[in-house]
C-alpha cells in the first residue's frame, strides 16, 4: 500500500480540525496558543504535500516563511502569556478580556 498525497491532505485536515476545536473549546490562553500552532503545522503539511505533488519547491519555501513568522509569534505570544500569568497567577482568556480598557 502506497501513501498518496490524499493521505497527507486528510491528515492535515484532521490536524486543522483538532486545532480549531481546541481553539474554540479551551479557556486557557496557553492551550489556545498550542491549538493555533497545531493549525499552522497542518497548513505547513498541506504546503509541502501540494509542492511535492506538483514537483516544485514552492511549498517548502512557503513553509520556511510560515515557520519564521510562527517563531516570531511564539516569542511575542509567550512573553504576553507569561506576563499575564505573573501578574494574575492564571492565564485564562477571561482574565485577558478584563485587561482591555
Amino acid at each position: 500500500m502506497t501513501v498518496t498525497p490524499d493521505w497527507y491532505m486528510t491528515l492535515a485536515a484532521v490536524l486543522f480540525l483538532i486545532g480549531t476545536i481546541g481553539l474554540l473549546l479551551r479557556n486557557n490562553a496557553l492551550m489556545m496558543f498550542m491549538s493555533v500552532e497545531l493549525m499552522l503545522n497542518a497548513v505547513n503539511l498541506t504546503f509541502v504535500t501540494a509542492g511535492g505533488a506538483v514537483g516544485n519547491l514552492d511549498g517548502q519555501m512557503a513553509v520556511f516563511f510560515v515557520l519564521v513568522v510562527a517563531a516570531a509569534e511564539v516569542a511575542v505570544g509567550l512573553a504576553i502569556i507569561v506576563s499575564v500569568f505573573r501578574s494574575r497567577s492564571t492565564a485564562t482568556v477571561d482574565d485577558l478580556a478584563e485587561l482591555k480598557g
